[in-house]
């Protein structure tokens, strides 16, 4: 788990070949369990459900909490609850990457507003499934990096998964069909630390190193286009961002 690592220009950001599975945009975290300050009370949000793992994004700006990532690998005890009287919800625990800005574990509870914990719950509890399976048991969380590149508002395929599905699984799309706002995915160039739904990701030597500058621009906007065979005319290039804020500079700027 990370904390305030995975936002980015008021949307989130994920890693390269990371893509989202589903969507919902309105969910409520309670965090218990831990001293932190910032991992208490209740966090009201977005939710991503990804090829690696879960990420909520704060709804409010001001809070020094702005994003958490449950990476897979990091889930522990993780139940879909149906009480006789009251919303379903997902509970669980989660364990701290190293530099995530986080140590220990804290426990959570997830309330689906619009209804659909139990689809959601279901559908993580099977991508973690998948993804486990490319793990050693027992494995502690990898350590956090921080993008060490720029990063760009991810194409369309970033949150459109296979038509097929995963291993011939199909997500409950019908319960989560809403897509995330526009100009609010964000792609880093880091590839994912732990393996995902598909395997782990292999990463091959950079046709980048070596180039010029300017030439390795240019390889990385075109890496990240998006061609949209209902425009062939057009293709979508995304312009670079600035680095989203990390934790120190976050909670300076709330100081200030």
């Amino acid at each position: 788990m990370s904390m305030n690592t995975a936002h980015a220009d008021h949307g989130v950001l994920i890693h390269r070949g990371e893509c989202i599975i589903l969507f919902s945009d309105n969910v409520s975290v309670d965090f218990y369990g831990n001293e932190t300050h910032d991992l208490k009370g209740t966090k009201h949000g977005r939710m991503y459900l990804t090829t690696h793992r879960l990420i909520f994004n704060s709804k409010n700006n001001n809070d020094i909490l702005r994003s958490f990532s449950f990476p897979f690998i990091a889930l522990e005890d993780v139940t879909v609850e149906q009480p006789m009287f009251g919303a379903n919800y997902i509970k669980g625990k989660v364990r701290a990457q190293p530099n995530g800005n986080f140590i220990g574990e804290v426990k959570f509870k997830l309330t689906f507003k619009s209804g659909g914990a139990i689809e959601f719950g279901t559908a993580m509890l099977k991508a973690a499934h998948l993804a486990n399976r490319h793990t050693v048991p027992g494995a502690s969380p990898p350590p956090y990096s921080p993008p060490t590149g720029p990063w760009y508002a991810a194409p369309p395929p970033a949150y459109a998964p296979p038509q097929d599905g995963y291993y011939g699984w199909v997500p409950p799309y019908s319960a989560f069909p809403d897509q995330p706002p526009p100009n609010s995915v964000f792609v880093s160039n880091n590839p994912p630390p732990y393996p995902g739904v598909q395997g782990t990701y292999t990463n091959q030597p950079d046709p980048m190193m070596g180039l010029q500058r300017e030439d390795a621009k240019a390889m990385e906007a075109a890496r990240s286009a998006y061609y949209d065979p209902n425009r062939p005319q057009t293709a979508y290039v995304p312009p670079p961002y600035d680095q989203p804020p990390t934790y120190q500079e976050s909670l300076s700027k709330k100081e200030n």
